[in-house]
């Protein structure tokens, strides 16, 4: 027999979250219930790590690339830093895993920067090499590499 967690999906939001408003709480789909919102936090985290992701890769492309550079670039990174305020904002528990995230999110910028610029990932700087202050602040875009 298919669940209606499996058969309609907002039919089944719409049911426990009337069981939870009435006080139901023996009623709920609670091993669904709880995988959902395990995806809830999963989704804001990757929305993190994708917008931390756009801003490095736009940092490095600037320092890495300055025949390119423009006011398109200028304005992607004063997006991704927006966002990301915005996001840390709305999750302060975020803020706990920053640190990791940006270990794991450099990695993957290494081997997108090379693929893009045809250079090698070793051609790049191993550890992000910014502070957290200048990746947040606006007036912050790095020199040329020399």
């Amino acid at each position: 027999m298919v669940s209606q967690y499996e058969s309609d999906f907002y039919g089944w939001t719409l049911e426990q979250a009337g069981l939870l408003q009435t006080g139901n709480l023996d009623q709920l789909d609670t091993r669904n219930l709880l995988e959902e919102i395990r995806s809830m936090g999963n989704s804001e985290r990757r929305e993190l790590e994708w917008r931390l992701e756009a801003l490095f890769m736009h940092l490095l492309k600037w320092q890495y690339q300055p025949a390119y550079r423009g006011r398109s670039w200028q304005l992607a990174i004063a997006e991704q830093r927006r966002k990301i305020v915005r996001r840390l904002a709305r999750n302060p528990s975020l803020k706990s895993e920053l640190a990791d995230l940006t270990v794991d999110v450099w990695g993957d910028v290494l081997l997108s920067a090379a693929r893009e610029t045809g250079a090698e990932a070793s051609d790049f700087p191993q550890k992000l090499p910014w502070s957290w202050e200048q990746l947040m602040d606006n007036a912050f875009f790095p020199d040329s590499h020399k």
